[in-house]
């Protein structure tokens, strides 16, 4: 079942002129979705999915036929109507462009050797020299990538677009798609203060002046950016996004689900994007979450299950980033039917379309006791 686009935006980003305001000397976090339409809202991981490079023959992932963070991915997302918003990631050039790339570095071959860059050490110009040209009579630059275990491969996809500006993306991407813009840091780099003040002012340049009414959250796994991104606007609301403990960093604040729910208190952020196994591992978080007024949402490999998905949206996640953007938004409209709330609230077991079985409290007492189990097991 798809919504509309009107009720999808709804159900996207409630923006209000300020975010936060004062109730009885406590501040209250205006949150990112209004859920009163639906249970869960479902974005886009990059567009319509992530690009697997290197992925085994047959993968689900890697069957994504376009080029990842690109205009023909955005625009592919919103003709889904149960898509509300798209994931991508901003990163500013050595000029002060806000440019949507993901890697920290771009690859190419010239002279039969990989040429690696940091992306923003790059100028705008010789950024969008890389990959398919707009203009036919220009050169374009290969793009390669590298993968975990270290290989360097082509970048290749079924179907290919070129590299594009955060402009670009407002411009041309329908308005009624919600942007969820992660601001993208180096992991590996120790930030300043000025640092991170000139990329997110850079950002926020463009989206005051392009944004109109489109729904827009931000997020980062950068912790101090998420607190000044808070600092500078109360406009759009600000998710931290963490690993939830499936990843160790030498930062405190980015190891636990704990930390980040410490961390959204202290900086007063909206709320929490996390990787889909640390809630698995941790499914207590949702209820503090909630009790906290911060929005949950998760990301990862298991969201490209509907089964994982659907158990989330029992256990009240707000929202899920997928790369199987047709299969699983497909799927969230369908449980997320009126009939099945019925279900639960009455005898607790129901079928919703043909597919989805809702599960009693007994039984998903039971699946919330088993998944961190077996997510700890090895693979």
């Amino acid at each position: 079942m798809a919504l509309p686009a009107t009720a999808r935006a709804a159900a996207l980003c409630r923006i209000a002129a300020c975010a936060s305001a004062t109730t009885g000397g406590r501040r209250e976090r205006e949150l990112p979705f209004s859920l009163s339409e639906r249970g869960m809202v479902v974005g886009g991981h990059r567009g319509m999915g992530m690009n697997a490079v290197g992925a085994p023959p047959g993968s689900r992932v890697s069957a994504v036929r376009e080029r990842e963070n690109t205009l023909l991915s955005f625009g592919r997302a919103a003709e889904h109507a149960a898509v509300a918003f798209v994931e991508f990631d901003v990163q500013v050039t050595k000029d002060g462009c806000p440019i949507i790339f993901h890697d920290d570095f771009i690859l190419t071959q010239e002279n039969e050797a990989v040429n690696e860059k940091r992306v923003t050490d790059l100028l705008l110009e010789e950024f969008l020299s890389y990959g398919p040209q707009k203009d036919s009579c220009k050169i374009s630059k290969p793009l390669l990538r590298r993968i975990n275990d270290g290989r360097v491969l082509n970048w290749s996809t079924k179907e290919d677009d070129s590299l594009c500006t955060l402009q670009d993306v407002f411009e041309c991407v329908s308005p009624h798609l919600g942007f969820n813009i992660e601001l993208k840091f180096d992991d590996d780099i120790i930030y300043q203060r000025r640092q991170l003040d000139c990329a997110l002012q850079a950002v926020l340049q463009v989206v005051f002046r392009y944004a109109s009414s489109r729904p827009i959250f931000f997020s980062t796994f950068q912790p101090d950016a998420a607190r000044i991104m808070r600092e500078l606007q109360t406009l759009y609301p600000v998710l931290f996004l963490t690993e939830g403990g499936t990843a160790k960093h030498n930062d405190s604040r980015r190891n636990s689900l704990d930390e980040a729910i410490r961390v959204c208190l202290e900086y007063d952020l909206h709320g929490i994007v996390s990787e889909a196994r640390g809630v698995f591992k941790n499914p207590s978080t949702v209820l503090r979450a909630k009790e906290s007024n911060l929005a949950l949402l998760t990301y990862g490999q298991l969201n490209n299950v509907w089964e994982a998905v659907y158990v989330q949206y029992l256990m009240g996640v707000n929202g899920v980033i997928v790369d199987l953007v047709e299969e699983i938004s497909n799927a969230v409209a369908d449980f997320s039917k009126p009939n099945l709330n019925q279900s639960l609230r009455g005898s607790g077991v129901g079928l919703v379309g043909s597919k989805h079985q809702a599960f009693s409290q007994q039984q998903l007492g039971f699946l919330l006791r088993l998944i961190p189990e077996l997510i700890h097991q090895p693979h």
